[in-house]
């Protein structure tokens, strides 16, 4: 395999840029979700009332997220991104001191649908970038958005363990994060974006259907990630009677792992294809759910999540890949797509899962992991099947 020269100057600043955009977009929200409890109390919500607040921000990124593909074409990943990143910080504010219920809701629609619009703004970007490198990159910013989730959320956990207001908390991030947005513009590639592969005449229902199948290997990466999130501790702590310690330990798994396979994702995916890895990882995942429910028991479970997380680890950027290439798209269409799918799938998820779980118990529930991953591994037919390749289009810069 011939080694692709080692990249411009131009191509590493924009590289490090687009990684301080997926920095921010992991970040920004983060630092919300460890106050939720607060801003509940402070408002007097039920359960119900907040659990209505909160469904806002996937409301919000499934219907606002849909136009962010007009956006990209009209003004650019680099632009879109950006100013997507500095509405999405400020938001914090408002978040911060929303005097009330629909106040913060309104709120919560406008974070998820920024950050649905910085998402794929990033995505394209990245992209641009990682045609330029001539292999993958991908996977190692989404590393480092899991990197500014984790960095997000220990913040927003010092600072309610500090006993900061909630309203000063917020307002510090925002002005960091949107600082950091606007200082990592100057250095991304300008002009206007093109999908990697060129493609001429209507977009045809075919076409919208094959980039949709990629948006459901994308789904099942994230409702495995979610199904982590939500259910790894309840399963712990209930169905098998782990302490509170051990029980979260499920996620964090799961999220080190996967973080780890991100960082490191891009060697593989360069010299075997995103179709083999894909491939790889999910039957791996799969397998190590599927032993893990048969023979339950708490230190197996964990050790399942952390292979689950290596597992799905590529499944996400693969997925943007392959949407991004997709022949008669325009620019960032693609990406719109399988986000749009991706968000559909989430909102059903949980309750899916809970409503299953109720009626057979979490631990048959929790089969839909080793479920979605054979899914991913029946579909991963629709991702590359090589590495990234040098010299396709799309890195033009102004």
């Amino acid at each position: 395999m011939t080694r692709p020269p080692p990249p411009a100057r131009t191509s590493r600043r924009a590289r490090g840029a687009v990684a301080v955009l997926f920095f921010v977009n992991g970040g920004v929200f983060a630092n919300a979700v460890p106050r939720y409890p607060e801003l509940k109390a402070g408002l007097a919500l039920s359960n119900a009332g907040f659990g209505s607040v909160v469904a806002a921000f996937p409301l919000g990124a499934l219907l606002v997220g849909t136009i962010a593909g007009v956006l990209v074409g009209r003004w650019g990943s680099a632009r879109t991104a950006v100013a997507a990143s500095v509405v999405l910080a400020a938001n914090l504010v408002f978040i911060g001191v929303a005097p009330s219920w629909w106040a913060l809701a309104c709120a919560l629609f406008v974070a998820g649908s920024f950050d649905a619009i910085a998402d794929v703004a990033a995505n394209a970007q990245g992209l641009r970038v990682e045609r330029l490198y001539g292999r993958s990159i991908l996977n190692s910013l989404h590393g480092v958005w899991s990197i500014g989730a984790v960095v997000g959320g220990l913040t927003g956990a010092a600072a309610a363990g500090l006993h900061v207001p909630v309203s000063w908390h917020l307002a510090t991030a925002a002005v960091l994060f949107a600082g950091l947005a606007l200082a990592a513009s100057r250095f991304l590639l300008r002009g206007p974006d093109t999908t990697a592969v060129a493609g001429v005449g209507r977009v045809r229902l075919r076409l919208i259907a094959s980039v949709g199948l990629l948006g459901v290997v994308a789904a099942m990466a994230n409702v495995i990630e979610d199904v982590g999130a939500t259910w790894g501790a309840v399963y712990l702590r209930g169905d098998l009677g782990a302490g509170p310690a051990m029980a979260g330990t499920a996620f964090i798994a799961l999220q080190a792992t996967q973080t780890i396979g991100r960082l490191l994702g891009d060697r593989a995916v360069t010299r075997f294809g995103d179709r083999a890895v894909a491939r790889t990882g999910a039957t791996t995942a799969g397998l190590a759910m599927a032993v893990a429910l048969i023979f339950p028991a708490p230190v197996t479970t964990v050790i399942a999540f952390g292979i689950v997380g290596l597992g799905i680890a590529t499944l996400v950027p693969a997925s943007a890949r392959a949407a991004d290439t997709a022949p008669g798209l325009p620019p960032g269409l693609g990406l719109t797509l399988i986000g749009t799918v991706d968000r559909l799938a989430l909102i059903a998820a949980a309750p899916l899962i809970g409503a299953v779980g109720d009626a057979y118990g979490l631990r048959t529930g929790l089969a839909l992991i080793p479920v979605g991953a054979a899914v991913v591994v029946i579909l991963a037919v629709t991702l590359h099947d090589g590495g990234p390749a040098r010299g396709r289009a799309g890195g033009h810069q102004a």
